[in-house]
């Protein structure tokens, strides 16, 4: 008769331990009690608005910045910049206080700071140079 080690025998006992420990039952679901954004149309464009509550702003850390004329062409720091997937250049504006609208950029020089434009927002607007890729993931709903 073959003698079986102590661990071998408990073997079976610490996975039982170890699945019960897991958690919750299956039934046991996540609830989001507030929706940290909402969507709105713009009219006459295929952007949304992006309306976000103050704590997702306070979460995702949203830092804005003034894009400024400089001569014929508006300047952006470089973060503010996004390329989509299709190689678009975008800014995103904040137009008023918790909403952001992707804008459509032309990029006629850049350095490691600054996105000098030839097209874009009007100066004076300010651009999100901190949580950029956030806010395109609520606008697509990408992980709802």
């Amino acid at each position: 008769m073959k003698r079986r080690s102590i661990a071998t025998r408990l073997a079976p006992l610490g996975a039982a331990l170890i699945l019960t420990a897991c958690g919750g039952a299956i039934a046991d679901e996540y609830v989001i009690e507030e929706q940290p954004y909402a969507l709105e149309t713009v009219q006459g464009q295929e952007v949304l608005r992006v309306i976000l509550t103050e704590a997702a702003v306070e979460h995702v850390g949203i830092e804005t910045a003034l894009g400024e004329q400089r001569g014929p062409n508006l300047v952006v720091p470089y973060e503010a910049v996004y390329i989509d997937s299709h190689g678009e250049f975008w800014v995103y504006t904040n137009p008023e206080t918790l909403v952001y609208v992707r804008a459509p950029i032309e990029i006629v020089e850049e350095t490691s700071t600054e996105a000098i434009l030839a097209d874009g927002p009007p100066a004076g607007t300010q651009v999100v140079t901190v949580g950029v890729p956030e806010l395109y993931g609520a606008e697509k709903e990408f992980g709802t």
